[in-house]
């Protein structure tokens, strides 16, 4: 970096929110940097570059095709309406499988929320549905019209909530589904400035977007094997350099306390975990100094601790990658990519122009599972408030008492109670733990296959995103 760079400002991405131009002569963790790259108003990616692709026209007709082929040309040809930039990084479009597979994948997700909602909450509370970044609004409109055609008695009592980042967003998902659906609530705010307690229990959907969320880089120092965090320091003409120092970040010192308490191993050579090894690595020459970077997701835990603090009561159903092709260099290192004259186009280096490029992540979802119980099952403290009981509890007693009243045992498969809420029996059982799905496994479950079949017996909703998986 600049030799300057320790003369300049620290600052964040909250901080940046103000600045209408990628900003000079500062310095910040890498999570801000994606974030501001992200989501910056006035120039981030989402608010000014990306489009959503939406299949124009009527839903893909599956059953009519005569195999995948067929089905990609059709993909092709209605993602060739957004026409071809002639140069430079151009709009940013890209699909998800609620647009791909619209109205059907909506639909099971929809019938994934009603089935848990019938089973545990009906008639005694309302349908609650948080999403947070919606989109175009795609998947609330399919989730919404399936519960109305098919679960009028449902419908009478969903509440729809959307909370969206990017402004332009919300305000089209605000004109697509509140005239229909009078149930939808958009608020434009980041999930991560959420400050509103959700009493009542409640689904809570992030689908496709936890790989936007922003990462911290890390590095290992190979002599004392201790945690140094990146930061990235821009110079007055805009060029970037990195630099090294030890943990003081609450936020990464918190995931690493986690991740040692949870037993999952940072990604070090086990031969260097030999004080006698690790002295003759070090001594060799030109060795490096530091490992390998490993970007770490700190913003998924803070995500994780707003689920705990003010949804006490909801089920998360998260959807997203867990491996992606292209990735730039690293542990757990994202893809950075652009779209040229209508083709992606994969980066090798994080530093990019801020708002030009996509930056997402792949998810370990064995290790988000594990992360998201143990933050669930932390005992409430300081401004933790008493969720409101359920009008089944029977009993004033503390749940935590009577839930061992009969026996000692406790099921591995789920958490502990919460007291004053009963389960739908009015037993104090705890819900049962998330699990992890592979999307195809997801979507046997819960879609409507015959409705995605093509003539050659292929199915498109099963068979693509072999890289996506669901906890629920």
């Amino acid at each position: 970096p600049d030799p300057d760079h320790m003369q300049y400002a620290r600052v964040t991405s909250n901080d940046l929110e103000q600045y209408t131009k990628p900003p000079t002569r500062v310095k910040m963790l890498v999570r801000d940097f994606i974030e501001d790259s992200l989501y910056n108003p006035h120039y981030g990616y989402f608010p000014q570059q990306a489009t959503i692709f939406t299949s124009a026209g009527d839903p893909i007709d599956f059953r009519s095709m005569r195999d995948s082929a067929e089905f990609q040309n059709e993909v092709a040809q209605r993602y060739s309406t957004y026409g071809t930039d002639e140069e430079g990084p151009g709009r940013q479009i890209w699909h998800t499988p609620t647009e791909l597979f619209k109205p059907y994948y909506g639909q099971a997700i929809a019938r994934c929320l009603v089935s848990e909602y019938l089973l545990k909450n009906f008639p005694y509370e309302d349908l609650v549905i948080y999403e947070i970044g919606a989109g175009n609004g795609t998947l609330a409109m399919d989730i919404l019209d399936y519960i109305q055609s098919e679960y009028p008695e449902v419908y009478e009592r969903t509440h729809y909530n959307i909370v969206e980042i990017s402004r332009r967003l919300a305000k089209l998902q605000q004109e697509l589904l509140v005239p229909r659906h009078p149930c939808v609530t958009v608020t434009p705010k980041s999930i991560f400035h959420w400050d509103q307690r959700e009493p009542a229990p409640c689904f809570f959907l992030a689908m496709e977007v936890i790989d936007n969320f922003a990462h911290d880089m890390i590095r290992y120092d190979y002599r004392s094997l201790e945690p140094y965090q990146a930061l990235i320091t821009v110079d007055a003409q805009g060029d970037y350099g990195i630099y090294y120092t030890r943990v003081t970040d609450n936020l990464i010192a918190s995931f690493l306390n986690l991740r040692r308490r949870l037993g999952h191993s940072p990604p070090l050579p086990a031969i260097l975990k030999s004080p006698s090894v690790r002295s003759i690595y070090n001594n060799l020459p030109f060795a490096p100094n530091l490992s390998t970077p490993e970007y770490i997701p700190t913003r998924l835990l803070s995500l994780l601790r707003t689920l705990r603090k003010h949804f006490p009561r909801h089920r998360l159903l998260l959807s997203d990658f867990s491996s992606l092709p292209d990735t730039i260099p690293g542990v757990n290192a994202p893809v950075v990519q652009a779209r040229v004259r209508g083709k992606a186009v994969a980066c090798s280096t994080l530093f990019v122009r801020p708002g030009l490029f996509d930056i997402f992540f792949p998810t370990h979802f064995g290790r988000l599972r594990d992360m998201y119980e143990h933050v669930l099952a932390q005992p409430r403290v300081g401004d933790d408030l008493p969720v409101a009981p359920s009008p089944l509890a029977n009993s004033v007693s503390p749940l935590s008492i009577g839930a061992g009243f009969f026996s000692s045992y406790k099921p591995q498969n789920r958490r502990s109670p919460i007291d004053g809420v009963a389960s739908s029996s009015g037993l104090p059982v705890g819900e049962l733990k998330s699990n992890v799905f592979t999307h195809a496994e997801f979507m046997e479950t819960y879609a409507d296959l015959e409705l995605t079949r093509l003539k050659s017996g292929e199915n498109p909703l099963v068979d693509y995103y072999k890289n996506v998986k669901f906890v629920f």
